[in-house]
């Protein structure tokens, strides 16, 4: 057979393979949704719409309050940006929590976002408003973001079973081998008095 016999016998089933198997040659767009970082801020202020703004640093560029320059975006840069922190786990954003209340790692102001576009650098106030939050805000805000980057996190946090009843103590825990009894969940509150 001649080559251009062959190439109009198989172009027709390349065709077809091309149009029917998208996802060998065409990759289908993917169903996630994609999270772009600078967005986030404004979903974390719809879901807690308590949570100060601290949007109202001059901007060096145009000398005007920077509004779309929050606390919570610039967080989210520290976050992702300044410290390399994965945005889906809710224990790096304990550790970026704990930065600002000066509990881990020290910030640099000098890196702190915010720093270079405005007349101010943000990170005193930032840091203060942080530390000004109670636990439950903190935790708030951090379940807020983690549900943000990470759907899933909230979805298999709910599909966890939780225990209907008191967990049983040591002594009531049946061990057929005999064996010393292994700590449980919250045996340590027995030993507070």
């Amino acid at each position: 057979m001649s080559k251009k016999l062959i190439l109009a016998l198989t172009t027709p089933i390349v065709l077809s393979l091309t149009f029917s198997l998208p996802s060998l040659f065409n990759p289908a767009p993917t169903t996630a949704q994609q999270i772009r970082p600078q967005d986030v801020w404004q979903q974390v202020y719809q879901i807690l719409p308590d949570l100060p703004l601290e949007n109202q640093y001059i901007s060096r560029e145009t000398g005007k309050p920077a509004t779309d320059n929050t606390l919570v975006s610039r967080l989210i840069r520290y976050h992702i940006y300044v410290k390399g922190r994965p945005p889906i786990f809710r224990l790096d954003w304990k550790l970026t929590v704990a930065d600002y209340l000066g509990a881990h790692d020290l910030m640099s102001e000098s890196a702190y976002p915010g720093n270079d576009t405005l007349r101010k650098n943000p990170i005193e106030g930032d840091r203060a408003v942080i530390s000004g939050l109670n636990r439950a805000q903190r935790d708030a805000l951090i379940n807020t973001l983690v549900s943000i980057f990470n759907p899933n996190a909230a979805a298999e946090s709910q599909a966890k079973p939780t225990p209907t009843s008191a967990p049983q103590s040591p002594a009531t825990t049946p061990n057929p081998r005999g064996l010393p009894p292994q700590p449980q969940p919250g045996d340590a509150r027995l030993l507070m008095p």
